[in-house]
């Protein structure tokens, strides 16, 4: 059932074939409006100002640019937009970290369109989204009373950080992370720099540990990225 107020949404994509798609779908409801598009996280920066968006509709894959930098920028700001993820990358990896950033929904885009529809208009009334699966294990941690990672440096890594330490958890050599992700063997040397820093990490080694109990203490269906 569609809302009598019209939400404000600007969209974040660098595709401009998925932003003209995703306008397509929302202009055929009333209480949907388009208020501006963005490729880049300066655009969208300029964006927001400009047109005051209620929701953000957001990629984490910006071209050369990730995402979750503009999550943190608008964060800094104690922006009151919200935020939708609408990313390919696999939820069970990301929602939980983001949502502990601030954002308050999370779809991957080969879900349905109803389904988006659903997100969308959930967040835009202050609700929180995210899958049923995501929400199971949620609710998993809290029965279990198991760390969370808001407050342990992982909320910091970007999504690109996050795979690479997922990758290195999984016992992958630099140069497989590097053929796996598309990027030379200087450029994960240089995330796991970054990792280590933001994690407090002093050593390879220590950052070898930390990965490996990162991805086991996972569910089984994270593990298998690795199959």
């Amino acid at each position: 059932m569609e809302s009598s107020r019209t939400t404000r949404i600007l969209i974040v994509d660098d595709h401009p074939v998925m932003r003209e798609g995703l306008e397509g779908l929302l202009v055929q409801h009333s209480d949907l409006q388009i208020c501006g598009q963005a490729g880049n996280i300066a655009a969208a920066l300029d964006s927001i100002e400009s047109c005051q968006p209620d929701v953000v509709v957001l990629d984490l894959t910006l071209g050369a640019e990730d995402g979750v930098d503009l999550i943190l920028k608008l964060r800094e700001k104690n922006s009151p937009v919200r935020i939708l993820v609408l990313s390919m990358h696999d939820e069970l990896l990301y929602a939980e970290r983001l949502l502990s950033m601030g954002v308050q929904g999370y779809i991957m885009k080969q879900e349905a369109s109803t389904e988006f529809l659903r997100a969308l208009r959930k967040v835009a009334a202050g609700d929180v989204y995210v899958s049923s699966a995501v929400s199971a294990r949620l609710l998993e941690q809290i029965s279990r009373n198991r760390p969370r990672a808001a407050g342990s440096g992982l909320e910091t890594l970007t999504a690109r950080e996050c795979e690479v330490l997922t990758l290195t958890g999984q016992s992958r050599t630099t140069r497989e992370i590097a053929q796996a992700l598309g990027m030379s063997e200087k450029t994960v040397d240089s995330h796991r720099r970054n990792i280590r820093d933001k994690l407090g990490l002093h050593t390879s080694s220590e950052l070898l540990r930390y990965a490996f109990r990162w991805v086991t203490d996972k569910p089984a269906v994270e593990q298998s990225q690795n199959s």
